[in-house]
Parts: structure tokens; sequence; C-alpha cells
């Protein structure tokens, strides 16, 4: 579709996911960023935002993931996904009051249990084993140190 139209913002998004669960990470920003300056006020800007964010936690560059998830949550703060995100990484800072407050917003805001525990979480990630690695030393490390138990 991308070659039908380069600056169709739901095909870059998607091909930006498609590469973050597939691996390519690195090719993740370039694509969002591009939505972002296509349409700026997009519905979607949450997700260009979280996956921006997400690419830099898995990358260990807590202050850089920090500040695009904060992007996503002011884009919809109703939406658990970001609030999830922010936890584990203001725990990996050591910021445990304001982690354990965005995972309690998270839990709240959810319409399933899937941030009950990392067991949950685990059966909702779709990702290849390299991508699922990540999440593993990064995600999942700070949303135990936010305090969600592993079962």
């Amino acid at each position: 579709m991308l070659a039908l139209n380069r600056n169709w913002v739901f095909a870059i998004a998607a091909l930006a996911q498609c590469k973050l669960a597939t691996g390519s990470i690195d090719e993740v920003i370039p694509l969002e960023e591009q939505a972002i300056r296509i349409s700026p006020r997009d519905p979607s800007i949450v997700v260009f935002y979280h996956d921006i964010g997400i690419v830099h936690l898995l990358q260990s560059r807590t202050d850089e993931a920090i500040r695009w998830l904060e992007n996503a949550r002011a884009a919809a703060p109703a939406h658990a996904i970001p609030h999830a995100w922010l936890a584990a990484a203001y725990a990996l800072k050591n910021e445990t009051e304001r982690a354990a407050a965005e995972l309690a917003e998270a839990r709240r805001l959810s319409r399933d249990n899937r941030y009950s525990s990392i067991a949950q979480l685990r059966t909702k990630l779709h990702v290849v084993p390299k991508i699922h690695e990540l999440f593993e030393t990064t995600y999942f490390v700070g949303l135990r140190k936010a305090g969600m138990p592993d079962d």
C-alpha cells in the first residue's frame, strides 16, 4: 500500500508495529516520526508516541522512553497501556512512587486483568524471541520493581 501512497499514515504506523513485533526495532522510530510529521493531529498519535517510547525502553534509553510515553499518556490519558509502560520506566529509574501510581492507574483503566501479573501480560505478547528477551530484561523487570507480581 505504501507503494501507492507514501504518505498513508495508517500504513506507515502499521509497518512500524510490524517492525517492532518482528525484531527490526531500529526501523520503528523513523517510521513513527514520519507518521507524526505527516499527521501531527492524528487520532492515533498515542500509538505513534507509545511505539517510540517502547523502542527507547527496550534499548535501555529510559529518559527518552519516559519523554515519549508521557506524550502518549497526555494524548490519551484514559488508555491503560502508556501508564503501564511508564510504570516500568519510572521503576527502572528508581522512582518507585511514580511507578506504583502509574501501575495502579493502568490497572484501574484496563478492561481486563492483564496488569495483574507478569504471567498475564506474557499471554498477550506476540513478538519474536529477540523482542521477547528485551521485554524480559526491561519492561518486565520494571513492572516487577513497580510492584507487579510474577503470577
